[in-house]
């Protein structure tokens, strides 16, 4: 008896054992459910001013392991379209939607009176619109953002009433990197703002450091519990170029032997790579483009340099962006993150050596252009029109036109639930906010405010589809008078002053992905219906005709001298009626003495 008892007691405590077992089998299973199930963060990276080969990874001469390790694990794009300009191109990132319905259909900057406060042309987000971070804090997400915003200048214009928790950012177009200053004379100042105050800069301050060490800290005051939204959009390679001695010296010699050798390697790489089909031809350098081997010995070192210190640049800000990924992993949440990887336009043509104006306002706030310290405190740095062009290869012109060199840029998608794959099928910048949606199970629509035109990418990325476009499908863009309009391998191209002229172009993109044979004479039925299209697009979207004679860089001029009035108007008319005051003293001199 008492055998049997004790026998019954060790099959009960057997049986509670593995009852035990069981109850902790199943709650570990539903922790590790939980923790593979719940809500992915993202990082949403833009890059400022990057050609679609500046990346290693897609072909660049800079060293950008950490952007090439997250293509490596995602998906890469090769045919994927932004606007020519940066405050477009970042409204319709974040939102989903055409630039004309966010109000921002193109930059202050270039805005010409004639458009000034019209539908579309606010230059700040309006109130019928949402951003990711609108839709993914509604999710219970914290929205953070350290970077340059430029999509409204008033404080109540900024991130903090546009879904972000927590915001540090540049509200002008650019900004010195190594200081809190003005980069060019449109402004008086660094306009920054930390939760829509204004805010200055610490005294070590290096604009991608600093990005990533603010995205850090705002991690880290914010509830862990949450998945997150980083939204980090660098300075780099945004003028004025300039980037830490250690990283600029890595590429000395690269570039000595000028643009026309990087454009002709970059132009062979990208048919190695599959950008372009072997043998597509490779558009001629403009008429008013220099020739490397005209220049003297000293400007082809000058310029040479700049390059280098553009490559560096872009090698620092990988370099934080390695900092950043570190960091999550650190924080066991790199797994759990979707990444996106982008540029917000092709590469600045713009240069800082043939304008007294410009010359004289650089003079005036500290600022040179000469070999000594280039891209370190005090250097005024750009690669100019010829380096653009050589950047932009294969493909043709830069930033400002909706030509494939001014809107063809790279677009990294890594995280969980992306394989790694290379995708050639098309995509726009409004794709990126609904293929972020879809993958996140949340509804695109949200009453009272204008619903999305971008489409999901998510069938692509899960190999359920070659394309989310059709052949007959339209894909449209315009930033003040510069337009495309893309139907199949077709496209039709609009470039207005001052490079331009303002004429309809129709190429075949398939055959001549540099845009080098106009076809429209040979095929106008087919630029006839591309028109027909473009129409009904600039109608739906409320795009607005350009002044007759409009040039942008003349009112760029006209915008700069009318708010440099605003800022410093007193202290101008003082100086104006001292200069008169001496000018009048100096004829009075010359009188008597005659």
């Amino acid at each position: 008896m008492l055998s049997i008892i004790g026998e019954t007691k060790v099959h009960l405590k057997s049986v509670f054992l593995l009852l035990a077992l069981l109850v902790f089998s199943e709650n570990a299973h539903a922790q590790d459910l939980s923790q593979e199930t719940s809500s992915p963060n993202v990082v949403m990276i833009l890059v400022d001013d990057s050609a679609l080969m500046d990346f290693g990874v897609y072909g660049g001469e800079a060293q950008t392991p950490n952007i090439d390790a997250l293509a490596a694990r995602g998906a890469m794009f090769t045919q994927y379209r932004t606007s020519p300009l940066c405050s477009p191109t970042r409204a319709m990132l974040l939102t989903g939607l055409d630039n004309h319905k966010t109000g921002i259909a193109t930059i202050p900057e270039i805005l010409p009176a004639e458009q000034e406060g019209k539908t579309g042309y606010s230059m700040a987000l309006e109130p019928s619109v949402l951003t990711i971070a609108d839709r993914l804090r509604d999710k219970g997400y914290r929205t953070l953002m350290s970077g340059k915003w430029h999509m409204g200048e008033e404080a109540n214009e900024m991130p903090q009433n546009h879904g972000f928790d927590r915001s540090f950012a540049l509200a002008a177009s650019g900004a010195d990197n190594w200081e809190d200053k003005s980069y060019i004379p449109y402004y008086a100042d660094a306009p920054w703002f930390e939760d829509g105050v204004e805010a200055s800069l610490p005294e070590d301050f290096y604009s991608s450091n600093f990005i990533v060490d603010k995205m850090v800290s705002y991690l880290e005051e914010t509830d862990s519990s949450k998945p997150f939204l980083a939204y980090l959009p660098f300075q780099a390679i945004h003028i004025p170029v300039q980037a830490p001695p250690e990283f600029t010296a890595k590429y000395k010699g690269r570039f000595d032997e000028g643009w026309h050798v990087l454009r002709a390697e970059r132009h062979k790489r990208a048919q190695e790579l599959g950008f372009i089909r072997r043998g597509a031809p490779l558009a001629p350098m403009p008429d008013d483009a220099r020739e490397w081997d005209d220049l003297n010995v000293e400007t082809r070192a000058l310029y040479a340099a700049r390059m280098e210190v553009n490559a560096g640049m872009l090698d620092a800000m990988d370099h934080h962006i390695g900092r950043f990924v570190s960091y999550l992993k650190d924080k066991d949440q790199y797994k759990n993150t979707i990444f996106v990887i982008t540029s917000d336009n092709g590469p600045e043509p713009n240069r800082g050596d043939h304008d007294l104006r410009l010359g004289l306002w650089m003079k005036l706030n500290g600022y040179n252009i000469d070999l000594g310290k280039i891209g370190e405190k005090g250097s005024w740095g750009f690669i100019g029109t010829e380096w653009a062009l050589a950047a932009a290869s294969p493909s043709s012109l830069y930033k400002f036109y909706a030509t494939e060199g001014g809107i063809r840029a790279p677009l990294i998608m890594a995280g969980p639930g992306i394989e790694p794959s290379r995708i050639h099928s098309p995509a726009m910048v409004t794709d990126v906010t609904p293929t972020l949606m879809d993958m996140l199970g949340i509804s695109p629509a949200v009453q009272g405010y204008i619903p999305m035109t971008g489409r999901s990418l998510l069938p692509i990325l899960k190999g359920k589809a070659q394309s989310v476009y059709v052949d007959d499908d339209i894909r449209a863009i315009e930033v003040s008078g510069n337009s495309a309009l893309y139907k199949g391998d077709y496209k039709i191209l609009r470039s207005i002053l001052p490079v331009g002229d303002g004429k309809w172009r129709l190429f075949n993109l398939a055959e001549d992905p540099g845009e080098t044979k106009d076809l429209s004479t040979e095929q106008p039925q087919i630029l006839q219906n591309m028109l027909a299209h473009y129409e009904d697009y600039a109608a739906e979207m409320g795009v607005l005709d350009m002044p007759d004679g409009y040039d942008s860089v003349k009112q760029i001029g006209k915008n700069a001298v009318k708010r440099m009035f605003a800022h410093h108007g007193k202290f101008i008319l003082l100086i104006g009626f001292g200069l008169l005051a001496l000018l009048i003293g100096f004829f009075r001199w010359r009188r008597k003495r005659v």
